[in-house]
């Protein structure tokens, strides 16, 4: 039985990576290239649908490839807790711990990391000590390290995000201090991954500041040609045939945004698999549309919507009235009845979270495929 290539489930690998040569070429570069690499501290920023938990996917992929230790991890309640529990699962020598429930320990403790709960103010020497005697670990091999990738970047406390950026920084320095050669050191690498509003939050932050060195990286709308092409691979791979003609149209109906190009893959090969065709026609890539938009809504656009403030909300729906064509900005400024400092201050915080752009001489439009008519049908 023919399986379907497409996997627009969250995370999950997709056959081609299309368009995401130039930031994984960075970060594999940046693991070759030895300790103070640039990519070896990296923010990966983009909407979401746009394949940032895939490209951590990917960047973990290459460091165990090149031998080195990786750690996955998704922002969330006792992240830094987790992290030091993975580099130390045999227990490690602790400064302070509360082991749960109530016992309070000092000195050394060997209890399970799984239950031990770490003081804001101690987490940064323990999660520098953790790393630290990891790579003093003959198992990892010279020139080697440690990657982490942190997914869901916005939802991290702001305590773990100045633990995790302090003993980050602190093991580099640690290594620049080392006799060690170069090309023998090794080192830490950290990935952040989140919405593209994570940025502002991460480099405001005074202990944070060292971040602004890192790599950044926004991923967005992946060229058409590319998704033409990529449709043209992957259906043949799978045993079926589209014309170029009607691969350019699925690749202009999903606007190049990477979950609707899986959406749209996976439904139009679905259309087809279910009247026992190998050929995907015209009308195969209409129903899987129709059926890719009904689950981009749900996965995408609802879930865009859910930070906005009312203002915010307001300017949006204002801008829906043109959708899918561009808005121009003056005629925000007559339905929303607000002055025009209003709508310049509510269009620039709303070009910075990437839900619209500019189109040209005082036009906007969503940068969200999509979203305008979702906000229609609200």
């Amino acid at each position: 039985m023919a399986i379907n290539p497409f996997k627009p489930t969250a995370g999950k690998m997709p056959p081609i990576l299309i368009g995401r040569h130039s930031i994984i070429e960075d970060f594999s570069e940046a693991l070759t290239n030895g300790v103070g690499a640039p990519g070896r501290i990296m923010l990966v920023t983009g909407q979401r649908g746009f394949g940032k938990t895939v490209m951590l996917t990917e960047f973990r992929r290459i460091a165990k490839a090149q031998h080195w230790e990786v750690i996955g991890e998704t922002a969330s309640a006792g992240l830094v807790t987790r992290l030091i529990a993975a580099l130390s699962p045999s227990g490690l020598r602790l400064d302070q711990a509360n082991i749960s429930p109530s016992i309070g320990i000092s000195g050394i403790a060997t209890t399970s990391l799984g239950q031990a709960h770490f003081s804001a103010e101690s987490n940064p020497l323990t999660l520098r000590n953790a790393l630290n005697k990891q790579l003093g670990s003959k198992k990892l091999g010279k020139g080697k390290g440690i990657l982490i990738t942190i997914d869901e970047t916005q939802a991290a406390s702001h305590d773990d995000l100045v633990a995790i950026a302090t003993a980050v920084q602190h093991v580099i320095t640690d290594a620049d201090e080392s006799d060690t050669p170069d090309a023998d050191k090794k080192g830490v690498a950290i990935v952040f991954a989140g919405l593209p509003y994570m940025v502002n939050d991460l480099l405001d932050n005074e202990v944070t500041t060292f971040l602004r060195r890192a790599l950044r990286r926004e991923l967005d709308n992946v060229p058409l040609p590319d998704v033409k092409n990529a449709f043209l691979e992957t259906v043949a791979d799978s045993g079926k045939t589209i014309s170029e003609k009607d691969a350019l149209e699925a690749a202009r109906q999903s606007d190049g945004y990477p979950y609707m190009v899986q959406l749209v893959g996976y439904y139009m090969w679905q259309s087809a698999q279910r009247r026992g065709s190998n050929v995907i026609t015209a009308d195969d890539v209409t129903t899987g549309v129709s059926d890719a938009l009904l689950a981009f809504d749900d996965a995408v656009c609802a879930p865009a919507l859910d930070g906005t403030t009312s203002a915010e909300r307001l300017f949006l729906t204002a801008m829906a009235e043109d959708s899918p064509n561009p808005t121009q900005v003056g005629d925000i400024v007559d339905r929303t009845r607000r002055s025009r400092s209003w709508v310049s201050k509510y269009r620039a915080i709303l070009i910075k979270d990437k839900l619209i752009r500019p189109a040209g001489h005082g036009r906007l439009e969503f940068a969200v495929p999509h979203l305008g008519q979702y906000l229609q049908s609200l």
